[in-house]
Order: C-alpha cells, then structure tokens, then sequence
C-alpha cells in the first residue's frame, strides 16, 4: 500500500539508501472490437482467479461494451466450470483466501456492492471459500463510485463495468491512480495501439493477463501510486547497481586545456562554445 511504501521510503532516507516499490493497484481489462470471446474468457479467467485473485498483477476489473459484456458472461460461467468442475469447492485447483481478515474485507466488499451478483457470490468462512455454483464471483451494474472500486479487490470478485465507448473506458481509467499493470482484450491492433498509447502503467499486456511478468526480458514494476522502479533479469542488475562514471584521460594536448584556464578572453568563450556545440566532433572537457 502506499502507506507502507512512505514508511519504507522514510526509513531508507535516514541511511539516503535507494529504493525499489512494487506496490500493486487495481489493474484493468479492456474488452473492445473484435474478440474471440472463447478464448478472452479463458485468459481472463485465468489471470483473474488465479491464486484466488490474490496477484498484484491480477485484472482488477473489466470494462466493455454491454454487448461484449452479455457474449463475455456465460463464457466466463463455462469456462468457470471446465477449470474447477461442478463442484468447485472441492476443486483443489481453486485456492483459497490467505487468511480469516482479508475473506472478511472481501466479504464486507460484497455486501456494500451496489451492483448484481451474476456468478457465485455464496461463501464459507471456515474454509475462507468465495463462489458459488460456478466459481468465483461476477458482479454487473456497479458504479465508478462502488466498494469494488474503492480499493484493490485482491481476492476472487470480477467487477465487469459497461462502458460503450473505448475512448470513455480510458477516461475512466484515467481517472484513477496509475496500475501496476494495464491489460486490454482486442483483435483489431488500432485498439491495442489506443489504449496503450493513451494510458500509463507500470505494465502493458495485450491479449493475456499476467504473463508479461514472467519474461526476464522485460522490466517489471510500477508507475505512480503502483510503485517506482523495476526488477526481472537485466533490469535487476541494473536496478540494484550503481551506474559509476569514470574518465580516464592522460597528459597529451595540454596546450588545448588553456581554453578552459583563467585568465578568460571573448576569444576562450567564442572557442569553448565551439568545442561544447553539437556541430564540433571536438572534446576537450
């Protein structure tokens, strides 16, 4: 949370150490164009309830169309059942809520939601269980100013926001603090473009959720309130060292370090600036 990250940053500052803050945030879906709605489910599915939700890169919430929105619901209720079967709660593939206190907030999040529970929803507390029927859980119709909004959900419930325009999507996700990641669900490659090029985030991933963490290629960490800084393979090394100058120069042409010398002249400055001008291939400093 922010909160820990300020604390962490002043601890730091007593010893001037640098700092690296991966902090997480509510990272959106947008689903817009053309689509294959099988496949989007799938993905989305994936990335959403994996570990129960509990992933700081997890999508957070999803905003499309109404129409993409009815093709998208019972293509995420089947997928929903292909991954953890009819009888979800005994799935062992379906994890469960880390502990007593977040299923309560989580909980709490449901009961405070304006919107419609359209999957799942039901619940057991001793097993810190969130689904239904068909888990997780789906809910439809909230608004900007929801509970689900609130806060980073963290946990197995998808807010799916109906937003009929693409260049309304990205106001709203403009609107609040910059995610650690941005995902957005497109065939048609102007949508991708839009979206990336007009919205910031620590990451950026089309089609897919989550796995552009796992590529050592890439540099991995936030922007804003998600953080600062970034890690994974190179940009580790980098992150973590100390990028040191260093000159080496010998004692040859010495008679042309008379240019930076007192006493100055109008004729020292007219050559100085030369030497320091982008049209000179000439370094003296």
């Amino acid at each position: 949370s922010q909160a820990v990250a300020r604390s962490v940053v002043q601890a730091a500052s007593v010893y001037l150490t640098p700092v690296t803050l991966e902090l997480g945030g509510k990272c959106p879906c947008l689903i817009y164009g053309r689509i294959n709605i099988q496949a989007a489910a799938q993905r989305l599915v994936w990335a959403k309830f994996f570990n129960a939700g509990q992933s700081c890169v997890a999508p957070d919430y999803v905003l499309c169309t109404e129409a993409t929105r009815d093709a998208l619901l019972p293509a995420l209720s089947n997928v929903l059942e292909q991954f953890y079967g009819k009888e979800p709660q005994k799935c062992p593939d379906l994890s469960r809520i880390v502990s007593a206190r977040h299923f309560t907030r989580l909980m709490k999040l449901l009961e405070q939601t304006k919107g419609k529970v359209v999957i799942g929803g039901e619940s057991d507390q001793e097993d810190k269980y969130i689904g239904g029927p068909r888990p997780p859980t789906v809910v439809v119709d909230a608004g900007d100013d929801d509970a689900l909004m609130a806060e980073e959900i963290f946990g197995p419930i998808l807010p799916i926001f109906t937003v009929e325009e693409l260049e309304k999507s990205i106001e709203f996700v403009n609107r609040h603090e910059k995610p650690l990641a941005l995902y957005v669900f497109s065939d048609e490659s102007s949508v991708v473009k839009t979206v990336m090029e007009k919205t910031s985030s620590g990451g950026f991933c089309s089609n897919d959720g989550i796995v552009h963490m796992t590529l050592p290629g890439l540099p991995f960490g936030g922007v804003g309130a998600s953080g600062w800084g970034s890690y994974h393979g190179r940009w580790s090394f980098e992150t973590f060292s100390h990028r040191r100058a260093c000159m080496m120069r010998g004692w040859a042409l010495e008679r042309l370090n008379t240019l930076r010398y007192p006493p100055y002249t109008e004729d020292k400055l007219k050559w100085l600036r030369w030497t320091t001008s982008q049209q000179s291939s000439c370094s003296l400093m």
